[in-house]
């Protein structure tokens, strides 16, 4: 005997294609749809406008750091305090590799206790010792501000830190003396001098001397600014310039791998030295330091 309800199940079990047009419909799409899937796929794969992976190697601002110029320029109108720097414009070029991390013995930027001993002893002494250097600090941390620049950082870094110094104001307008505007009458003609020959005297003219720096190994002016800090006095990890044997170790990295160290950062080192520097920037310091111990 069979069974009346498995008969009933076995009639209405039916696919969902039930006509030979949506049998082709389907056909179609399993084929048009992945093609379509890996075309889309195939361009934005080959596209120009997607960057290399992991690297700017070939964008116009990274064409333009390298091609640009180690040394630069910089024309400032010290009559006009508009094209100063502010306080916390200088401490973010200059300041900050050391002092972001408490770095060579500099306090740190917030620690209210180790800013408290130095914020007793007042503006002025701070002053003084930001423009002239103290300890791994050199003068005016290595840069080239004015002392009003220099004053407007001070200010920065101890306010962040718990003083509440007035920034330093700018001289007036009225402190240089404006030019003569009433006509000044003419000096008398001097009176004729009678003249006579006599056989000019001879002229001793010195030769210029040349630096030392200009013939042998020049540091770039980065060194000076970011990197002096800590290698010219091999503080914190930092092998000192001139020290064979702490830099006997690193030289077979080669000067592309320091580089790329340099770049990156390492140990407490920030990296490029908490610097704006490019890459041609930091192989130029790094080229230097090296040659110091050949």
């Amino acid at each position: 005997m069979s069974d009346p309800s498995h008969s009933h199940d076995e009639e209405h079990h039916e696919g969902p294609i039930k006509t030979p047009k949506q049998l082709i419909v389907t056909v179609l799409l399993s084929f048009v749809v992945p093609v379509i899937a890996i075309v889309l796929l195939a361009v934005y794969v080959t596209t120009d406008k997607k960057p290399a992976a992991g690297s700017d190697f070939l964008t116009p601002e990274s064409i333009a750091r390298r091609i640009a110029p180690i040394g630069a320029v910089t024309v400032k109108d010290v009559a006009n305090p508009a094209s100063w720097k502010t306080g916390e414009q200088v401490v973010a070029a200059q300041c900050a590799a050391c002092h972001s991390a408490g770095l060579a013995g500099a306090p740190k930027t917030g620690d209210a206790a180790a800013w408290a001993p130095r914020i007793a002893q007042g503006y002025d002494v701070l002053l003084t010792s930001a423009l002239k250097g103290k300890n791994a600090m050199g003068a005016q941390g290595g840069g080239d501000y004015s002392d009003i620049e220099i004053g407007r950082a001070v200010v920065y870094l101890a306010n962040q830190s718990g003083a509440s110094f007035p920034e330093p104001a700018a001289p007036t307008a009225d402190a240089v003396p404006a030019p003569a505007t009433e006509p000044v009458a003419a000096a008398p003609a001097p009176a004729p001098v009678e003249m006579k020959s006599a056989e000019p005297e001879p002229v001793v003219v010195a030769a210029a001397a040349v630096p030392a720096a200009a013939a042998t190994n020049a540091p770039p002016a980065l060194f000076a600014q970011n990197c002096s800090a800590c290698h010219g006095a091999g503080i914190a990890g930092a092998p000192k310039v001139g020290d064979k044997a702490a830099w006997a170790p690193r030289l077979a990295q080669g000067i592309d791998g320091l580089t790329a160290s340099a770049i990156k950062g390492k140990n407490a080192m920030p990296p490029r030295g908490g610097s704006q520097g490019s890459d041609a920037d930091i192989k130029a310091v790094v080229t230097y330091m090296v040659n110091a111990v050949k």
